[in-house]
């Protein structure tokens, strides 16, 4: 069904409004889902910050390609839907991963990572990936073992001197 130049351009500047906004995109075909199981998919994406958008391959590639995104050949074909991460990517991408497990209709097609096309494995790699929060904490954990280890190693001679002390006066107050 042809839409109007009006409404294209609307769609068009919605669609660059989720770009600009989003982390990561993965496209995932959807047909023959009942409208039931889609609205399963997007409450669980929902949850992590995400938003799942059927799109109209034409308008989508169009603004890809402006955004410096080259998608590979069979991408958009067929019924495309983008999964956007607004929040974390991982989170998103596992979401989606765990709310189409029993939907055998819904079919990985890829993914985009910044301006970078990712295959469906990169995508699945990417919902192995931890949460944020959990990298952050690792990262954190990283960044302060040295710190420590530094500060145990700066103590240890004054609790070595502190120990003495107190021998002595241990022994000097049973001498007494």
């Amino acid at each position: 069904m042809a839409i109007s130049r009006e409404k294209k351009e609307a769609v068009l500047a919605q669609y660059e409004e989720w770009i600009k906004r989003s982390q990561a995109a993965i496209l995932v075909e959807y047909t023959g889902v009942t409208v039931k199981e889609l609205d399963g998919v997007r409450a669980k994406i929902r949850e992590t910050g995400g938003e799942f958008h059927i799109v109209k391959n034409t308008l989508a590639n169009k603004v890809l390609e402006a955004h410096g995104v080259k998608l590979p050949a069979g991408y958009l074909k067929k019924s495309t839907a983008l999964v956007f991460a607004f929040k974390d990517a991982a989170a998103t991408s596992k979401a989606l991963l765990d709310a189409s497990k029993g939907i055998e209709e819904i079919k990985l097609k890829g993914g985009i990572l910044g301006t970078q096309a990712l295959s469906a494995a990169q995508v699945k790699s990417l919902a192995d990936l931890p949460p944020l929060p959990v990298i952050r904490g690792q990262l954190l954990g990283v960044i302060q073992a040295p710190a420590g280890k530094l500060v145990r190693t700066i103590a240890e001679p004054a609790r070595s001197l502190a120990s003495v002390f107190r021998a002595y006066s241990e022994k000097a107050q049973a001498a007494a």
